[in-house]
């Protein structure tokens, strides 16, 4: 694709990098076809192709518009066009400068800027777990929309106390103790039982998603580097093999901390290392089965396995979660159709697009549903949250269901 950057972008980093992934967009629509906002609205700018176009427009001069800013909006950032791209377009880079310049283009309406604010200001907060308690403790008579974002209260269980030689950095996340706390505690009784030891560094906080994507990339910048500062003296004295995230839309975004810092002089380098060392936790699967098998009870039934979008798209991860549960003899199967599509969840988006979040929501649990399954598991709280808000079914991660079974054993 040519292009002809306005002055104003020419000779940033920013504009240099926009106009590199967009000369290797080569126009074939792919992207179309595996989009689930063009699935949905059939609208050429609410796909990944028309969003290139916008975003090259402002890029070349022209003046953005509200409409340009839905049209940005209306992106979940599922990453499943950069799975499809023949030329590799990095989609999901572009879509933040995108955002960012447009952002400061376009102002919002009042009601607009409060409530992103207060998702970017609120998701990330201190007060976020004692307002979770708070409505965990109401939750029978709240109405049924906020009642599908306040999942019932969970044990998180024990927390290992041995210790071992092999050791590794565990994101806590900033919601996920809230909301789901024994994610975290299951990955660390599952690590304890093949060896390993989990850490928690308690100075790592959010991993800086929600505020980057909300167009607060300096808020989520400054989360990203007070992650490094936390993790460094671990890091640095190698006493740990890697950064485990058990989160996969933390996951892809700290292993991209070396790209959004890629800038900073004092920061770059050791990002990078952050990024090198990070591991979505089913990458740390096929170590855990031969140390795992004969400790597993695994349940009777089929598993229908959502790989979340960061998990195949961003991480560009897929089939291990499937593939080693069944080496530890579960059933596992993910859906005969549309497994790559995307289940609305993403991150903010299902507050902030509800409708389209909700479509996207019941069309993936059609699909798993056909499986017959007695549980559905995922590898993102955000996904399981939302996946449940429309099922009788239990939606679990893969890692409780694990330990579930070593439980039992």
């Amino acid at each position: 694709m040519q292009t002809h950057l306005s002055p104003e972008f020419a000779n940033t980093p920013a504009g240099q990098e926009a106009e590199a992934i967009l000369r290797r967009c080569v126009h074939c629509g792919f992207c179309t076809a595996t989009c689930p906002t063009y699935q949905l609205l059939g609208d050429e700018l609410d796909g990944p192709r028309g969003r290139i176009y916008l975003i090259k427009q402002v890029l070349e001069g022209e003046v953005p518009t509200r409409r340009t800013q839905l049209h940005l909006d209306r992106c979940l950032t599922c990453r499943n066009c950069e799975s499809t791209c023949p030329s590799g377009v990095e989609y999901g880079h572009l879509v933040d400068i995108g955002r960012r310049i447009v952002e400061e283009k376009v102002p919002r309406g009042a009601g607009a800027r409060a409530l992103r604010w207060a998702l970017k200001e609120g998701l990330t907060s201190p007060l976020f777990a004692p307002a979770m308690k708070l409505g965990q403790a109401v939750r029978p008579v709240l109405p049924a929309v906020l009642k599908n974002k306040v999942p019932a209260p969970q044990d998180a269980g024990r927390w290992p106390a041995r210790e071992h030689p092999r050791k590794v950095l565990l994101l806590a996340g900033c919601v996920q103790p809230a909301m789901a706390p024994n994610i975290n505690a299951a990955t660390a009784r599952v690590l304890d039982a093949a060896g390993i030891q989990t850490i928690v560094a308690p100075e790592a906080g959010c991993c800086g998603a929600v505020k980057f994507h909300l167009n607060d990339q300096e808020g989520g910048l400054a989360q990203m580097r007070a992650n490094v500062d936390a993790w460094w003296p671990w890091v640095e004295s190698s006493q740990v093999e890697a950064i485990v995230m058990n989160a996969s839309g933390c996951g892809v975004t700290v292993a991209e901390y070396g790209h959004h810092l890629q800038h900073d002089a004092l920061y770059a380098d050791k990002a990078r290392r952050i990024s090198e060392l990070t591991r979505d936790l089913s990458q740390m699967l096929p170590g855990l089965v031969s140390s795992l098998r004969g400790k597993v009870r695994p349940p009777e039934g089929l598993l229908a396995f959502h790989p979340p979008c960061s998990l195949q798209h961003g991480m560009k991860l897929r089939g291990g979660v499937e593939r080693h549960l069944g080496e530890l003899g579960f059933q596992v199967r993910v859906a005969t159709a549309e497994s790559h599509l995307c289940c609305g969840s993403a991150g903010t988006y299902s507050v902030l697009h509800p409708k389209m979040a909700g479509d996207l929501r019941d069309r993936k649990l059609g699909v798993l549903g056909e499986l017959q399954p007695r549980a559905i598991i995922s590898a993102n709280m955000g996904c399981i949250t939302h996946l449940q808000s429309g099922t009788s079914l239990p939606v679990r991660h893969w890692v409780e269901v694990l330990d579930s079974a070593l439980e039992s054993a």
